[in-house]
């Protein structure tokens, strides 16, 4: 898998379950029909990223912060402060103290996710390249590596 900055700043235990989820999960589905890789795949196109799941976050407690520091002083504008501040490092550097927090949750970047969807897409037939003899295992594997390539 290719290394980004998310990656890159994450534990390797983190990265290695998440990886160990994906695999799993495409091993598992090269044993079910279309449909069910269909209805898999519709899943994970709803399924939020690292990144929006930081911004949301970072959004919601600087909103929430300024509200309440509206009402109870200056203690709760900090808070926005603070979360505004981690969510900027976030966009600047593309990782950070929230995204750390949020990878332990097991949440994915886009570029894991679509890793999955492109492995699910190869083995529902979507592309030529995958071979259609050999078992399950096999199949799976042909389409993690055509996908990451």
């Amino acid at each position: 898998m290719s290394t980004d900055a998310v990656r890159t700043h994450t534990a390797d235990g983190v990265n290695r379950r998440i990886d160990e989820r994906v695999e799993g999960c495409v091993r598992h589905m090269a044993e079910q029909d279309r449909a069910a890789i269909s209805d898999y795949l519709n899943k994970l196109e709803r399924e939020w990223d690292l990144n929006r799941v930081v911004s949301v976050a970072a959004s919601t407690v600087t909103v929430l912060g300024l509200v309440l520091g509206a009402k109870d002083g200056r203690g709760w504008r900090v808070v926005s402060g603070v979360a505004a501040g981690l969510l900027l490092q976030h966009g600047l550097l593309g990782f950070g103290p929230l995204a750390g927090l949020v990878r332990m949750l097991g949440v994915r970047t886009r570029k894991e996710i679509d890793l999955e969807k492109f492995a699910l897409k190869a083995l529902r037939g979507d592309f030529e390249r995958i071979p259609h003899d050999g078992g399950p295992l096999a199949r799976a594997n042909a389409a993690l590596v055509a996908a990451q390539s």
